[in-house]
This record gives C-alpha cells, structure tokens and sequence, in this order.
C-alpha cells in the first residue's frame, strides 16, 4: 500500500472512494465542498492506493481557535473491501505525522468513539474545546482530540470554529 498526497487530478478517485465507503453521495459532496473552501486550507489530503486502486481517503482541515494551530480530520474513508485491514489507522498515522511537523498543536474529530481512541484520539469531555455546533449529550464522546504537542490540553480553552464547509449543523451529529 501506497499512501501520498492527493492531487487535483485524483478527485475522481477521492470522490469515488468516498462514496464507496460511506454508500452515498453525503460525504463525497463535503470533501468536494472543503477541497474547494479557502477557509479549510491548508488541507491535508491523502489518498492509499493498492497498486493502481485508490482504497482510502483522509482529510484534514484548517480549524480555528487562538493563538492555537489545530485540525478537523473529516472524513476518514475505505472502500468497504478493505475495510477492518488497517488502512484507516495507516492514514490517520500518517496524516497526524504530517500535521505534527509542519506545528500543527491539536486535532480534533467527531467520529466513532470504538475507533478514534485506538488512533490516540480521546474524547474532550470536559477539557473546554466546544465543537462549533452542540453535540448531542448522546454522543458526547465521538467528539475527541489528539495533541499533536505536549502542554495545550488543560492550557487553553474555547470553541473550534470549522471551515466554512463545515458549517452546517447536521454535520455535527455522529
């Protein structure tokens, strides 16, 4: 398996995986809506190709909460036969690999709260970063983090504020 930065010329495939993994147009849309949102940028994109084949996405976003560098990571996809085989925790690996070395502090995902913390994701509970849509007490903890650098949890406090693309309140329910 090959992971690289995905180019303009791979949204075919980065859309097409999308839809393969999550069985509807939903989520290719809002990958095609953030490539495209100056207010997501810089993006980290990545595309993990078995051979010629394109098997899984990640994308990371530009978040915002001063004086702090942090990240949205949405969404996360694998083509349904490769699925459960380890190429999204190689994805997220690399992607937080890229993010810590160019100052990136915190990531910051809502997603599956069985999958996030194997991944070094924890839940925020109280820690003060609000997610920029209340979250559902239900699904308190699908909203996590991971601290790209030591020292930030319990420092700082306050509300992400996502790209543009992302704000829309149905994209913050898990």
């Amino acid at each position: 398996m090959i992971i690289r930065t995905a180019l303009a010329s791979d949204i075919d495939d980065v859309l097409s995986v999308e839809r393969a993994a999550f069985g509807s147009d939903a989520e290719a849309n809002l990958v095609h809506d953030l490539l495209g949102d100056a207010s997501a940028k810089p993006a980290v994109s990545l595309l993990a190709f078995e051979e010629d084949r394109a098997i899984g996405h990640i994308l990371f976003t530009k978040a915002y909460l001063e004086p702090l560098s942090i990240y949205i990571l949405a969404p996360l996809a694998v083509v349904p036969d490769r699925q459960k085989q380890g190429v999204g925790g190689k994805l997220i690996k690399h992607g937080l690999r890229i993010l810590s070395e160019s100052g990136v502090e915190l990531v910051f995902v809502l997603g599956h709260p069985g999958y996030y913390p194997r991944h070094g994701f924890k839940p925020v509970g109280v820690l003060g970063f609000d997610a920029p849509y209340p979250i559902p007490e239900k699904d308190a903890d699908a909203w996590m983090i991971q601290a790209l650098r030591q020292g930030i949890v319990g420092t700082f406090r306050g509300k992400v504020m996502c790209a543009e693309a992302l704000k829309k309140p149905e994209y913050w329910r898990e």
